[in-house]
């Protein structure tokens, strides 16, 4: 490809051949797009040489040549654009008349007859994006805090320039990239560092090349003035590759922790995987204005800020834990997605998914433990992920049709997705997952394929049908998976049942295949008498039988260990077998998961009762006599920090919600919330001394240096969770502790959870720690999207007044997606307000909606989503949430975004 002539040299044409192409296309009306109907394209781009120039007045030019190889001589050249203004076009340096090619609807087609006789051509383009300044979008080229950066998937690069804006054509990429010095310092791209140099005018270039092939969507680009940390990595081959983390330069104390994840993911994708990093130079970049939390981009991965700086007084344990995740899911891209990538979006599953899966393998092989992650992963799944597949969006990991992309990035998609990857390794074990990945990569390496591609690798490299297994990406819907069982003469008979409740245009459900892990546990010991197998469920009813030890009077069944499918389980069990399996299972996920049955049960029972004792329910003498011999396990040392602070935690309040609706109940929020409530604080009462010992003896050593060792994080964990349950009374006592804790802490994880609970106490120390923290922020703008966020989602009587307080505040802008979603987002996450009975949390929310859609489409569709579950909510709350919906639809300029969602939320 050309570095520097070709490209550079067409600035030159432009004012001869812009054939008067000022006007640009106007937006289209929205267009579904179906799975079914993927065609390849008629001409493919091999090379993409650019030249972005940057000027000193913010505007951007861009000059590409595209060089092209035809496939089918008698179609037009179809090339997707948005909101561009066209400056010139030439055909193999030849400007094109202004019949030959037409701008419409987002899309520029040059005629087949401009092409006639071409096998190979080059197209050069010269336009001018939006001014990045004022892409409000965060989609294409914009400007953050004085940084011009990209964010170009799922199809932003077409607001760039024009281009071939899919993933299968995949080609090799030059940039030259120039700009004003004094501006912009730092100039970045993809790939490698090529050359660069000074200009005239105090301008400088640089050249950067990608040496591997790519879809349009791995393009980037940063300009800025940066400060940075540098450091290298050698392979196992023994090749040394340059890394570098950039920021502003006030958080360059901040980016250590970053490279340190980074250079952990590399070791590890190499042990787990044998996948080395294939570039001379890797680079991540830290921007305030991101509308998601990081992007793969080939040896240029961009990163919201909130997911890269990290230093003991502004970042919290999970702002750690999920710093070095996500630092290693965008590195693990880099073959699973970037050398590997999708065919089209309908495959999105097949590179999301499977990097979740191994970010989270990642995560819990260096954090804090494998049992630990699995219970944090299965929570997000059934705190948010359920409720979407029970919901008007629900959807496949694979859609069969979407209106905008960008609605697509979601928990199903990506954590759903995980979980359908995990059930390969289940079935097949880790050997043979390995197995099937070294197949995936030796057969598709530097190619678009499909997930069929994927699936066909794992049963060809095992020799095992996976024909059935298709049907997790073709249907959507949380599967219900009925077990009962019964000894009989040294052999247990387990029968299971599996059904998928019908969703949007799915009305029937075909069987699954469903690895489900099973162990059986001696009804008087304890002790594991038939240790962990894993049963295929294929039909919709299958006995399985388990032979048992001779003498073995009675068993007590451990189903679905580890959480072995993405299913709903519903299993006959007393509370006494529950509080049993809570002491005894030697699955760690199973323990954990038979004391939230337990608590579930009984919140449930106290909800749907007359009392107003929660200590008399039925149940809760078991659920506290559970509750307290973790208490003594933790005392004593023998039991699992972290483990012991999730069991000492009842099911949250958006877990209880989703059980709810899914049992066929509509769900009164408030009242879920505040019947949790009334049993966490019965619990409390019950152990409160022995708690307080606990959380006393967890203090930290005087003097003790910070670390993030998994030691320390579960320490700092098991304190906290006692101190949110030494509140739960809100009385003077609770005050004075958590207000103690927070003048006292060393951390940001000790001061945000005391500052968080006296939030929601309120109350003159609670206003004192509000202005304490402001001040201590010091401008730090993660540190000030935790002040709105504790504020939010405070439970005090005059929850919205206070946001709408914030909403006003100086520092509130909604133009910053980590701003807004700290505001917005805590308030949707504080039930009792958000789901006010009046419905002014809602009405609050929708005219943020309205907002955004204009200014940014991405978020507006993203912040509907809570709306978007007004069916499993009570009559009155339901009319008013479709209320709001309806007035979101008859916006007179809704985007397509906000389009898709709320037309599907109202069928």
């Amino acid at each position: 490809p050309r570095l520097s002539g070709g490209a550079a040299s067409a600035l030159a044409f432009s004012t001869e051949a812009t054939c008067e192409a000022e006007a640009t296309a106007t937006p289209p009306a929205p267009v579904e797009k179906f799975r079914k109907d993927y065609t390849p394209p008629g001409h493919w781009t091999k090379d993409v040489s650019m030249t972005v120039s940057l000027a000193a007045d913010g505007v951007a030019r861009v000059v590409t040549e595209l060089t092209f190889e035809t496939a089918d001589a008698g179609a037009d050249l179809v090339l997707d654009g948005e909101d561009l203004k066209i400056n010139g076009l030439m055909v193999d340096g030849t400007p094109l008349s202004e019949d030959m090619y037409n701008y419409a609807d987002e899309v520029l087609t040059i005629k087949a007859a401009a092409l006639a006789g071409k096998d190979k051509f080059v197209l050069t383009t010269d336009v001018t994006p939006t001014k990045p300044e004022e892409n409000t979008q965060l989609s294409g080229l914009y400007r953050s805090s004085g940084v011009f950066c990209t964010q170009c998937e799922a199809e932003g690069f077409r607001r760039i320039t024009f281009a071939q804006d899919r993933p299968d054509v995949m080609s090799r990429f030059t940039l030259r990239l120039e700009a004003e010095k004094s501006d912009c310092p730092v100039l970045l791209g993809n790939g490698n560092y090529v050359e660069g140099g000074d200009l005239d005018g105090g301008r400088h270039y640089a050249v950067w090349e990608d040496p591997w092939v790519k879809p349009s969507y791995l393009f980037a680009l940063v300009a800025g003035d940066l400060g940075s940390i540098s450091d290298t990595y050698t392979t196992t081959s023994g090749r040394t590759v340059s890394l570098g983390i950039y920021s502003e330069h006030a958080n360059v104390d901040q980016l250590d922790h970053a490279m340190i994840s980074l250079k952990k993911a590399m070791k590890w994708d190499e042990d787990a995987f044998g996948l080395e990093c294939d570039l001379d130079t890797y680079n991540v970049v830290a921007v305030n204005d991101f509308n998601m939390g990081a992007m793969e981009n080939k040896g240029l991965n961009i990163f919201n800020t909130a997911l890269t700086l990290a230093k003991p007084s502004t970042a919290t344990d999970l702002d750690y834990e999920r710093i070095e995740g996500v630092i290693g899911h965008e590195y693990f891209h880099n073959w699973t997605g970037n050398r590997v990538t999708c065919r089209d979006w309908f495959q999105l599953t097949l590179k999301e998914g499977l990097t979740v899966f191994r970010d989270q393998a990642f995560s819990a092989e260096v954090g804090s433990s494998e049992a630990v992650k699995r219970i944090e992963d299965v929570k997000a799944v059934r705190g948010r992920q359920f409720a979407e597949d029970a919901g008007p969006l629900a959807h496949p990991i694979r859609p069969e049709s979407y209106i905008a992309m960008d609605n697509f990035y979601t928990v199903t998609v990506y954590e759903k997705g995980a979980e359908v990857i995990r059930m390969y390794q289940v079935l097949l074990g880790k050997e043979g997952f390995r197995k099937g990945m070294d197949l995936y990569f030796e057969r598709h390496d530097g190619q678009a394929v499909t997930c069929d591609d994927f699936r066909a690798a794992m049963a060809d490299a095992n020799g095992k049908d996976l024909e059935q297994f298709e049907r997790w990406y073709l249907q959507a819907g949380t599967p219900v998976v009925e077990a009962s069982g019964k000894l009989e003469g040294g052999v247990y008979k387990l029968t299971l049942k599996q059904s998928t409740p019908a969703t949007p245009k799915q009305p029937e459900k075909l069987p699954l295949l469903i690895p489900v892990e099973v162990g059986l546990l001696d009804a008087e010991s304890g002790a594991e008498v038939v240790a962990t197998q894993v049963l295929e469920l294929t039909e919709a009813e299958q006995t399985f039988e388990l032979s048992v030890p001779a003498g073995t009077e009675a068993v007590v069944p451990s189903v679905l260990r580890g959480f072995s499918a993405p299913v709903r389980l519903q299993i006959d069990q007393t509370d006494d077998e529950l509080a049993f399996l809570a002491a005894k299972d030697t699955d760690s996920f199973n323990r954990w998961e038979a004391g939230q049955r337990l608590g579930a049960r009984v919140v449930t029972k106290f909800l749907e009762g007359a009392g107003e004792d929660a200590a008399a329910t039925e149940g809760f003498a078991v659920l506290s006599g559970a509750f307290g011999e973790i208490v003594d396990l933790a005392l004593g040392g023998d039991l699992d920090n972290s483990l012991a602070a999730f069991a000492l935690a009842l099911p949250s309040s958006a877990t209880l919600i989703d059980d709810l609706a899914a049992s066929g109940k509509l769900v009164d929020p408030v009242a879920v919330v505040d019947a949790r409530g009334a049993v966490k604080k019965a619990l409390v009462a019950a152990h409160r001394e022995k708690i307080a010992e606990l959380y006393a003896q967890l203090a930290p050593p005087a003097g003790e240096a910070f670390d993030v060792s998994a030691a320390s994080i579960s320490r700092r964990r098991l304190r906290n969770a006692c101190l949110d349950l030494l509140c739960a009374p809100k009385d003077e006592a609770a005050v004075d502790l958590a207000y103690a804790q927070f003048a006292g802490a060393t951390c940001m994880t000790e001061k945000l959870t005391a500052f968080a609970l006296l939030a929601g106490i309120g109350g003159e120390k609670a206003e004192a720690a509000k202005n304490t923290f402001y001040v201590d922020a010091n401008d730090d703008a993660l540190v000030v999207n935790k002040w709105f966020s504790v504020l939010a989602s405070a439970d005090v009587d005059d929850a919205l007044v206070r946001v709408e307080a914030l909403k006003a505040h100086p520092d509130f802008n909604m133009k910053n997606p980590n701003r807004m979603r700290s505001l917005v987002g805590g308030f949707i996450a504080n039930t009792p307000h958000f789901h006010k009975e009046d419905g002014s949390g809602y009405a609050f929310l929708g005219s943020i909606i309205q907002d955004l859609n204009t200014l940014n489409p991405q978020m507006a569709a993203r912040m509907t989503g809570p709306l978007s579950q007004w069916r499993r909510y009570d009559e009155k709350r339901q009319e008013l949430m479709k209320a709001e919906l309806l007035k979101i639809k008859e916006l007179p300029e809704v985007s397509k975004d906000l389009f898709e969602v709320v037309t599907k939320s109202l069928e």
